[in-house]
Order: C-alpha cells, then structure tokens, then sequence
C-alpha cells in the first residue's frame, strides 16, 4: 500500500486505547511548554501585526487569542496562536520531525477544539496522531529536504496539522487521503527567511493550511491520493524517499517521548554549543577573562541554520552560535532577557567575537558540537555536547517544564492562575470540554 495511505489508515483507524499512557503524560508536558512559549511570545511585533490584520480581514468568533481576550476566526486563531508560539524560538523540536513540531499541531486542534467543544482526551489523542504522522514524512524526506533548504517545521507542519485536524473531526479514510493531499500541495517554506519574521509565521501558516485542508476535506474537496509518493508528489520534488522501516514503526512507537523541549530561548542548533561552554565553566572554572580564543566547531547543517556571525537584532542573536556562546560565558543567563537589540549589541559582546571562530566539521552531526578553548596561559580545554541525545527522563522534562511555565506564565496570568491553569493541564485527560481550559488563557 502507498505511504499516504497507510498514513490516512494510521490516523482513521488508531484507537485511543492503542496509545500507551506515557505517550499521554509526555503529550501534556509538550502541550505545558508550548502554552508557556505562546503566552511569552503573545506581545511579540509579528503577533501584533496578525491580530491587525485579522482585525481588517474580519470573520466569525470561534476560537480565542491566548492571552488577548479576543476571539477570531479558527483559521486566525491558528495563524496567530502558531506564529506566537514560535516567536521566540523556545519551543520543542523533534529530530525525526526536523524542526518544530508542537507550534503547527497545537494551535490548529486547540482552536477546534474550542470551537466544536472537544474534550481534552480527544485533544491530546489527535496530537500524538498528528506528531507520528509528521514524524514518519519527516525521516522519510531525511535531512536531504532539509538541507536543500526546506524549512521542515512549515512543510511537515502542514501535514502534521492536517493528519492531527483530520482526527479531531472524525473524518473517514477517504477525507483524511484528501486532507492529506490538500495539505502537501500546499506545503513550502524557505529557510532563507531565518531571523525574520517569517520563520514564526512559517509555524502559524502551516497549522492554519492544515486546518483548512481538514475542513475543506470534510466538505468533499477532493486532492491527489499519492501525494507523498506519487510523480510529481512531495517526496520527488521537496526530496525524499519511502522509508520502510519508519513506515513500520506507525502504530508501534510514538515519537511524543523523544522530543526535545528547550531550556535556552534560541535556535536549536545553539544548544549544543551553549551546553558545551557552560559545561567549562562548571567543570573548568573557565573565567571570560582567561579566555585567549574558542573553537566551535558544528556540523554544516547547524552552521547553515544558525551561523550569523554578528548579529545586529535580538531575533538574530537566537541564529548566531557565536552569540550564544559568548552570551553564555559573559552572562550565564540564556532565557528571553538575553535575547534583545540591546543585550545583543552590547560592545563588551562584540569585541569578545574577535576570540570566537565558528568551524563547519563534516565529521560532526545534526546539532553536536565541540569547544575547544585556549586560555591566556596556554592551557587548552575541550568540551562536547550533543543535546539531542541528552534527552532528559520524564520526570526530569516535567520538572524543568513546570519551571520554565511558570516563569513564562507568571508575569502574564500571576502567579495564582498560572499555577491553575498548569494543573488543569497535568489532569487534562479529565477535561469534558477544552473551552474551560482556553478560558484561564485570558488576560
């Protein structure tokens, strides 16, 4: 049987008691922290100028701005709550996925679930459906797509939003196939605009295209029913292959458990290397002032994504190894305060660039790095980090994503509603109706 549809019989067919249990409490972290990150990046430029530009479009009432007390059209909703979750580049990433996965697949069932009065199991159900769906595109289109210059949260984003809508709203086998091909069809996104507004705008987009494909698919809107695999599909021209060993794995493993939330507010691929400086300091007592020169070297791909070598705006300081490093050893401190025009442009950072050198290595992979550290007195040290293989246990995820929710959600809702909010959603499988939940949301 093709790919897409083993995957539309994947997302029909899956009983919600097929899921294990785990998979259901790592789900409810990944949707703590992605609230968390949408409530913090709620006031962002990009955010306002959507919610100006819903306002001139207009629409129907269904489903809310988190954190604006607004109510807009799902699709805005989607567009808006997506692009604010990514607008800080603090949110999940998912090797398998190749990018983001969380802001294209909460906002589009969030807003439907608000609008057709889901119940939070149903809601947490259609997530982990959408994510294992998107993650077997993902590593079938291998970071070949990637690296030709896709932007993989945008054009797996699509499908996953579409795969995780489909399943919210019951759509049989052959909507769902349509659905999907609504979705592929319209999948892009360029990394080049990285360090723009575009790139969070990339996230809303494809989990508002992936609501729409589910509900124009659920009105008889018909597509192409090969559209992963078929000539001229989404794997020939945005690159990949069927992946058999992946395909297998649909029904058996769930991906959810294996996603890698964030703990510093920047790209992805800076963890590794801020992980790297920060493990001298802590093991090597390293002083910034002892510092003669440092070696970053990272794969090409990491370099590719986030090798601004001066940056000049906050947003482009969450793109820049070099920034991030010298930010971690000068300061220490990594959240969203690091992250502004001015922290950025501080001439203490930028004369320490003169120190750092950022070294593309064939030998390293994906998002690994390797320090190495010369001191004014000829000493040498070297670090290593690979923060996708790092992965926290659960219990050590939750801890550290409680944390990171309330020191997001605190400034936004206080102290006392955050906290509210933040068991409501530990306990979610028990929530009859989502609206009560998007409810504490408001402002």
């Amino acid at each position: 049987m093709e790919l897409t549809k083993k995957i539309a019989n994947f997302i029909v067919e899956t009983k919600s008691s097929d899921i294990p249990n785990y998979a259901y409490d790592h789900a409810k972290v990944c949707f703590l922290d992605w609230l968390a990150v949408t409530m913090a990046g709620k006031d962002e430029p990009l955010v306002l100028k959507l919610i100006t530009y819903s306002n001139l479009m207009g629409g129907n009432e269904q489903a809310s701005i988190l954190g604006h007390g607004l109510k807009k059209s799902v699709e805005h909703a989607t567009l808006i709550n997506g692009s604010a979750s990514h607008a800080l580049d603090y949110d999940d990433t998912l090797k398998s996925f190749l990018g983001h996965p969380s802001v294209t697949l909460f906002p589009s069932i969030l807003a439907l679930s608000e609008w057709k009065g889901k119940s939070g199991s149903d809601f947490l159900t259609a997530y982990i459906i959408g994510l294992k769906a998107g993650s077997c595109v993902g590593e079938c289109a291998g970071l070949e797509h990637y690296i030709a210059g896709w932007h993989g949260t945008s054009t797996l984003g699509h499908l996953a939003s579409a795969s995780a809508s489909a399943r919210l709203l019951g759509l049989d086998r052959s909507q769902t196939l349509n659905a999907l091909g609504i979705a592929g069809t319209q999948a892009s996104g360029l990394k080049r605009v990285f360090g723009t507004m575009c790139k969070p705008f990339h996230a809303g987009k494809s989990s508002m295209a992936g609501l729409m494909s589910a509900l124009l698919a659920g009105e008889g809107f018909t597509s192409a029913e090969d559209i992963l695999e078929g000539q001229h599909g989404f794997f020939q021209l945005l690159k990949g292959q069927i992946n058999e060993e992946v395909v297998e794995t649909l029904g058996k493993t769930w991906e959810v458990d294996n996603m890698v939330q964030k703990y510093h507010a920047s790209c992805h691929a800076t963890h590794s290397p801020i992980e790297a400086i920060l493990s001298s300091v802590n093991k090597e007592g390293l002083k910034p002032g002892s510092v003669k020169s440092i070696k970053i070297y990272c794969s090409e791909l990491a370099v590719d994504a986030a090798g601004k070598p001066e940056p000049s705006t906050g947003l482009e300081g969450k793109f820049s190894i070099a920034y991030c490093v010298t930010n971690a050893l000068l300061r220490g401190n990594t959240g969203m305060q690091a992250f502004t025009d001015e922290k950025v442009n501080d001439p203490v950072i930028k004369d320490f660039y003169k120190k750092i050198t950022v070294i593309p290595d064939k030998d390293i992979t994906e998002v690994e790095a390797r320090l190495e550290i010369e001191t004014n007195s000829g000493e040498v040290f070297s670090s290593f980090a690979d923060i996708m293989k790092e992965i926290p246990t659960y219990e050590s995820k939750e801890m550290k994503i409680k944390a990171k929710f309330m020191d997001l959600c605190d400034p936004v809702l206080g102290e006392k509603k955050a906290e509210e909010l933040m068991k409501l959603i530990l306990s979610m499988e028990k929530t009859e109706d989502m609206k009560d939940l998007v409810s504490l949301t408001q402002v």
